[in-house]
């Protein structure tokens, strides 16, 4: 079976001698782009709920006579689903959620990925909890979602402790909301979980917090696109990335106005997200072999526990040497 890189080759050569220049972009997409509308799965403070926020990207589409709708989604699982079910062209997830979706078959294309941000998650307890290491979850009960990133967390961080993860309770919650409700009402021992909502978490509980990813994880989030979208309009996924790295260069030096832009998006104050914002990197990077080394140690893991039903290739999804990597933007 040809994989994605295989079967995109051709588009990858013509358009990368197309778009030497991030000005030849524009001409090469106007005619193309006249009337398509690109659906966008974004969750929340993430580059993309940025993008929308600022309104850049819409404005830009606009001159060319195309549009995007924005779809919000709780957690990377259920985009997933909407971008197999064709309901989506361009998204973004974790890393975890990401491999289960390649393994499940959905029809991805790796895209680009954020810089590392593993101290956006943790496995957290109660402030008054007995439980003081990782070692001490042994035969407890911890809320985490199946296939998300806190999930793979946790799996690290018990190894590196010593046990397995059959050594814990799992309590698979499916959003973020659930998972802290869990947590706050007794129900768990302990809870994996991630900005903003972590965030919040300790601003409003002052939970325990045994560990971030730091040393376990990336953490990467990736961005996406159809096969089909990305084989038809690698030049839309272009667009999208210069805006992306305009806004993002912004967001890293203005993280106060984050907050602040984002608070009323989200329903969440602004303290929380500027919290979380100042431990975090902005930014979209090629997918380099670190990048797919890392993510096909975390697949292999979950393949390993059972959690996946088979092995995957992650580099089976990576067109590299993208065409929607133009030299400005890749920085060459």
């Amino acid at each position: 079976m040809l994989t994605i890189s295989d079967r995109l080759v051709t588009l990858v050569l013509f358009t990368t001698l197309a778009f030497t220049h991030l000005s030849d972009v524009e001409g090469q997409v106007t005619k193309n782009a006249e009337g398509v509308v690109v659906h966008i799965g974004y969750q929340k403070f993430n580059t993309l709920n940025i993008l929308k926020a600022k309104g850049t990207l819409d404005r830009r589409l606009a001159s060319l006579g195309a549009k995007a709708e924005w779809h919000q989604f709780a957690a990377g699982p259920q985009l997933l689903e909407a971008l197999n079910a064709g309901s989506l062209d361009f998204g973004h997830a974790a890393d975890a959620p990401t491999a289960f979706g390649q393994a499940a078959g959905i029809p991805l294309v790796y895209v680009a990925a954020e810089p590392p941000y593993p101290k956006g998650l943790a496995i957290v307890v109660q402030k008054d909890s007995p439980i003081r290491t990782v070692a001490d979850l042994k035969g407890k009960i911890v809320a985490v979602g199946k296939g998300w990133n806190c999930q793979y967390q946790i799996v690290e961080a018990l190894e590196k402790a010593g046990l397995k993860y059959a050594d814990i309770k799992p309590a698979y919650v499916t959003s973020a909301a659930d998972a802290r409700a869990a947590f706050e009402s007794g129900r768990v021992d302990a809870v994996g979980i991630w900005d903003p909502f972590y965030a919040v978490l300790e601003l409003e509980s002052d939970p325990r917090v045994l560990c971030d990813g730091t040393g376990l994880t990336p953490n990467y989030t990736f961005l996406f696109a159809h096969q089909r979208f990305a084989k038809e309009h690698p030049e839309l996924i272009a667009i999208i990335l210069q805006e992306l790295k305009t806004v993002d260069d912004w967001a890293n030096a203005n993280s106060t106005d984050v907050a602040a832009l984002l608070s009323k998006d989200l329903g969440i104050g602004v303290a929380p997200l500027e919290r979380a914002t100042r431990r975090r990197e902005y930014g979209v990077r090629p997918i380099d072999d670190k990048i797919v080394k890392d993510q096909q140690h975390l697949a292999d893991v979950f393949f390993q526990l059972g959690e996946i039903p088979k092995q995957i290739r992650v580099e089976d999804a990576v067109v590299f040497n993208a065409p929607w990597w133009t030299r400005e933007l890749a920085g060459q």
